[in-house]
């Protein structure tokens, strides 16, 4: 008797768009997002110049400004010898801590961002030379997601930092 194995299409991450950043700015923007894709995710690979504070990155979605209100995380550090967490309710932003004067990868999910029936959750993971970091994170907004913008808490992004952006097909 043999087995049959039958393969279905699945779920397929398609780019968007790449910025490249030039180390002038510490604002990156991805704007017009079409609502063609079931989910988003954004890799972004670089270095912050030195701020003087501890970097981090802001996430707001669409044109939330400075004082809105909305999002909650849950953030999750671990270093190899300590660990830390904290939870931050009705903020104006995501808050995405890097680690100063390292290379670092991050990785967002934005789960049903077209959708108009729920809130939005992210899961965001950061990778360094010396520390790993999860948060979750929930826009209590039940808007389509049309732009995504991440500033950080100071100083620029390197010059040759990429974010990228993609969004996956549904099956």
């Amino acid at each position: 008797m043999g087995v049959t194995y039958t393969t279905s299409s699945a779920a397929t991450y398609e780019p968007i768009q790449k910025i490249t950043a030039s180390g002038s700015t510490g604002v990156i923007s991805f704007t017009s997002i079409p609502n063609t894709y079931t989910d988003l995710i954004i890799v972004f690979n670089g270095s912050q110049g030195s701020s003087g504070t501890t970097p981090i990155v802001q996430m707001t979605y669409n044109t939330d400004a400075y004082g809105a209100s909305g999002y909650s995380c849950t953030t999750m550090r671990g270093n190899g010898s300590a660990t830390a967490s904290g939870r931050y309710g009705s903020q104006w932003l995501f808050v995405i801590p890097l680690t100063a004067g390292t290379q670092w990868t991050d990785i967002i999910q934005i789960f049903n961002y077209a959708n108009t029936s729920t809130y939005k959750t992210a899961l965001i993971r950061h990778d360094s030379d010396t520390t790993v970091d999860a948060t979750v994170g929930l826009w209590s907004n039940t808007a389509a997601i049309n732009t995504v913008t991440l500033s950080t808490s100071g100083g620029n992004y390197n010059s040759g930092s990429t974010f990228t952006l993609y969004g996956i097909k549904a099956a």
